[in-house]
């Protein structure tokens, strides 16, 4: 256990958690909805930032981020737990904590984690597999040390966060991919008991900011397939900017959505396509094989960044702009 962060004492022992908009009032033995913070005689403590349930050198392509430092090696962690519950959790057994004893992973300190990444000649440390909101005071230590040797940190996310905890973390972060199940307050509460507002506010602050932004969605089958809604989504992401990748997954059964079919392909990319038509430049689909992977100029159609899976060959792309035409494309390269 260590000392957490971001809360605030109350009448009779009770505090409140400030780490995520569920603003959990905590009385003394009890913990948040997130199960991983505790208060322990008036004080609230996090059960699960001294524990790494994961810790895995990855491709920067599996966050995924397609626009950040393309082909290059992140040293990906997580601790145990989640401040959602989603039905179709991809990452349930370590996500989902139903009791202290569900809180596993080995004993570790951030300067041993910013170690392990520089020996693997990572790039980058990613907080994710789970939601590192939840184990805030971790990632903030680790993300500060990264920075003093010039490792780049990213974070994805759900984006359920305080604008306390997303003041704390700016600083830190130079790319995040956050998922945005759906564009639906009802889907939010009654499969992941959570808001969408929330979220919303996460991306617009992580945008204005100038954190590198990524955005996903995982399509689920009669779920959050609904074309009016769908079409929101698409006009939030416009207004937030038509540069902003986009990544649409395919859903395969899993957790408590065990009897659905996994996504229709076609359908993802009629999403994409209607997506390109109303102006967003950067639309990429996830979990399957297509030519929705790669990257490609805007202008020219000249294809930049050739993905198979996560096999990445860089062509007719050089210094952030497309060697074709010389039109700039946004990211992070270098």
């Amino acid at each position: 256990m260590i000392k957490a962060l971001l809360y605030e004492h109350k009448d009779r022992g009770t505090v409140t958690c400030n780490l995520c908009p569920h603003y959990c009032n905590i009385q003394p033995g009890k913990s948040g909805l997130c199960r991983v913070r505790k208060n322990i005689d008036g004080e609230l403590f996090s059960l699960n930032s001294d524990k790494i349930v994961a810790a895995n050198t990855d491709p920067i392509e599996k966050k995924p981020l397609f626009h950040f430092l393309p082909a290059s090696s992140v040293f990906s962690i997580a601790s145990s737990g989640c401040n959602f519950h989603c039905d179709f959790c991809q990452n349930h057994s370590i996500s989902i904590i139903k009791n202290e004893s569900d809180i596993t992973g080995k004993i570790i300190v951030p300067e041993e984690l910013v170690e392990a990444a520089l020996n693997q000649n990572c790039d980058s440390i990613a907080y994710t597999y789970t939601e590192p909101t939840i184990f805030f005071e971790l990632m903030i230590e680790t993300a500060r040390l990264a920075k003093e040797k010039g490792i780049r940190n990213v974070i994805v996310t759900n984006g359920f966060i305080s604008p306390q905890a997303l003041n704390m973390l700016i600083p830190l972060v130079d790319a995040a991919n956050i998922d945005i199940k759906a564009f639906s307050d009802d889907f939010y509460k009654k499969y992941c008991g959570g808001r969408l507002e929330p979220v919303l506010d996460t991306i617009r602050a992580m945008k204005k900011s100038g954190i590198w932004l990524e955005l996903t969605t995982l399509l689920i089958p009669k779920l959050n397939t609904d074309r009016k809604e769908l079409d929101k989504l698409t006009d939030f992401i416009l207004d937030i900017s038509s540069d902003t990748p986009w990544h649409v997954s395919r859903f395969f059964p899993n957790y408590k959505i065990s009897d659905a079919e996994p996504t229709n392909t076609e359908l993802i990319e009629d999403v994409l396509g209607n997506a390109g038509k109303k102006g967003l430049k950067y639309l990429y689909g996830g979990n399957f094989i297509s030519d929705w992977e790669s990257t490609f100029c805007p202008s020219c159609g000249a294809e930049l960044i050739k993905r198979k899976g996560y096999s990445v060959s860089i062509q007719n792309f050089s210094k952030g702009k497309c060697d074709k035409c010389g039109k700039e494309i946004p990211g992070v390269w270098k």
